[in-house]
């Protein structure tokens, strides 16, 4: 059976700067992507044209667009960079760009050319589920994400909350902590 070995991680995108080369539709659907998770994400865009509906998303979270061709300059100062554009030399070149100068690089819908994976996200107030499929099925993760959407309660957020208040007040070191904190959290996963 093959394993998912990536590792997950929730980066604070609004202290990275981020490149998208390319500004049709799947620049526009990473951008969409991004921002709904993380609508402060630092990010600039460039390409020789942009799609109205980009203009609009990048207006509203203040993402630079710039009108050019992908320029290897283009690359300094950025920590990662999701390459888009429909010309799959030009992604492989970013690629190889982006490896000389140590910058995570995802190329769209090219596994093999990719550091990270963008999954499916569900986001109910701090409660954040990344969800991946190693790169093989988008639609899986859509469909996961979906169903997480569905089950999980809009009010877990107070739980969260009325939790984190409760840690606090918590006395001994931290594994006395942990086992209290289990203690009480074992009752959510008890079948009544």
């Amino acid at each position: 059976m093959e394993r998912n070995n990536l590792y997950p991680i929730f980066l604070k995108t609004s202290n990275l700067h981020i490149l998208v080369v390319g500004g049709g539709n799947v620049a526009e659907e990473k951008l969409n992507f991004l921002t709904k998770s993380s609508p402060n994400a630092k990010v600039t865009m460039v390409a020789p044209m942009f799609r109205e509906a980009t203009k609009e998303l990048a207006a509203k979270h203040h993402v630079d667009l710039i009108v050019d061709a992908y320029n290897a300059n283009y690359l300094y100062g950025k920590h990662m960079v999701i390459a888009t554009t429909d010309v799959p030399e030009v992604n492989i070149q970013i690629y190889r760009d982006c490896r000389k100068l140590n910058i995570l690089v995802n190329v769209a819908d090219n596994p093999p050319y990719c550091d990270f994976y963008m999954g499916g996200i569900v986001t109910k107030g701090n409660v954040k589920i990344a969800i991946s499929t190693n790169g093989q099925s988008p639609t899986t993760a859509k469909r996961l994400r979906q169903y997480f959407e569905d089950v999980i309660p809009e009010n877990i957020n107070q739980m969260v909350k009325n939790l984190n208040d409760y840690r606090k007040t918590i006395k001994g070191d931290f594994g006395q902590k942990v086992d209290k904190m289990n203690e009480i959290t074992q009752k959510l996963v008890e079948k009544v």
